[in-house]
């Protein structure tokens, strides 16, 4: 289905309902440039580092495209879990997994309060970005004491510029590319507006710094595009 979510008038901050989950495989893609590239990049990634009876957990898994692709193509024994706290996500990557006969297990929990422990391999793109930042380098913190020795936590995120004039530019470029895939000026701002405060970006350095405090040895960045980034941390 085609978003057209902020067509209308909003009266509320963004949050992932229904309304958002019919359109977000969608919203998704023509929001995030080369969005279907990166996630074919961490596909592949993931498929090399599965070995028999891995656990991957992916956090904030949404619709549930990743881990459903990632298990479509795995050739090994492995367990697939995602953990979201949004319902109609959640039951509509149920659908999905069902649909493709995979065997994902998602879950509707608080990725704060949830556990996933044993994990071999944790992803969570874009979904940093939307935890509070008191409490964002607690989450990194479980999240590396949640993984095995040879762990690897694979994270995409919207980040900031360091310097104050590219930054504006690069967010200028960057509605300019969302106009090319369809929306208006007034969605973009509308969106801009219902995600203030909801959604808060770190630079590329404040992200890595965050990984490696949080008690990651090595961070490796995968991809970029202007201001957004991809990250792979090990243990």
């Amino acid at each position: 289905m085609r978003d057209d979510i902020f067509s209308r008038p909003i009266e509320r901050q963004f949050r992932f309902d229904e309304q958002v989950a019919a359109v977000f495989d969608d919203m998704i893609e023509r929001s995030v440039p080369f969005y279907r590239q990166n996630m074919e990049l961490i596909v592949q990634l993931l498929l090399r580092r599965i070995k028999e009876g891995s656990r991957v957990v992916d956090l904030g898994s949404s619709t549930g495209s990743l881990l459903i692709e990632t298990a479509r193509r795995c050739r090994v024994e492995a367990e697939f879990i995602g953990i979201d706290n949004a319902p109609a996500m959640v039951e509509l990557a149920q659908k999905k997994a069902e649909a493709f006969d995979c065997a994902v297990e998602f879950r509707c929990e608080d990725i704060m309060e949830a556990g996933f422990g044993g994990a071999d391999i944790v992803v969570a793109n874009y979904t940093l970005q939307f935890i509070r930042p008191p409490v964002r380098s607690e989450l990194v913190k479980k999240i590396a004491s949640s993984l095995s020795d040879d762990g690897m936590f694979v994270c995409s995120e919207k980040i900031l510029m360091e310097d104050g004039w590219l930054n504006r530019q690069i967010i200028d470029i960057y509605h300019s590319y969302k106009r090319e895939q369809g929306y208006s000026e007034t969605e973009i701002m509308r969106k801009r507006e219902a995600l203030e405060n909801v959604l808060v970006p770190y630079t590329l350095q404040e992200n890595r710094e965050m990984l490696l405090e949080g008690g990651f040895e090595r961070v490796d960045p995968l991809f970029q595009w202007a201001n957004f980034a991809t990250f792979a941390a090990f243990k």
